[in-house]
């Protein structure tokens, strides 16, 4: 009998949910999410630790740290900060964005806005080319017109 109450009051609880999810704004659901998330870990977390199993939720945590200080970080950035672009794992000198995009030194910007749609049409991924080899060619292009 106090089986069928709780699965009564459960599914009470759960279509007045329903009923607040579908007034809501999105932003409240996302943060709803968010808090959802946070305390389950944490619950989780309370459970590994009270049942032994202090070295699992620790490993866990070990591992979710830097993507939950990745996601945050933008956050907690100072209002107006911009995000700082990551660098490329090898920069590229002059020289060699002129080679990747076959042209010779001093071409003109629209030059080389040429030979990058030229090479792209073809390096794509969406056209069959590798990502890789698509990367370069952007990075040739970024360097060469900054």
């Amino acid at each position: 009998m106090i089986i069928f109450i709780l699965g009564l009051v459960a599914l009470a609880v759960f279509m007045g949910a329903l009923g607040m999810f579908s007034r809501a704004q999105i932003k409240d659901i996302k943060r709803f999410g968010a808090w959802t998330v946070a305390l389950g870990g944490l619950a989780l977390g309370t459970l590994l630790l009270l049942t032994g199993r202090g070295a699992m939720a620790i490993s866990a945590l070990m591992f979710l740290a830097p993507l939950v200080w990745q996601w945050m970080a933008p956050k907690i950035a100072a209002p107006g900060a911009k995000p700082t672009p990551r660098a490329a794992p090898g920069s590229m000198t002059r020289a060699e964005a002129f080679e990747i995009l076959g042209l010779k030194t001093g071409a003109t910007d629209t030059d080389i806005r040429a030979a990058y749609h030229r090479l792209m049409r073809a390096a794509h991924p969406d056209a069959g080319g590798s990502d890789w080899l698509a990367a370069r060619i952007n990075q040739a292009r970024d360097t060469l017109l900054g």
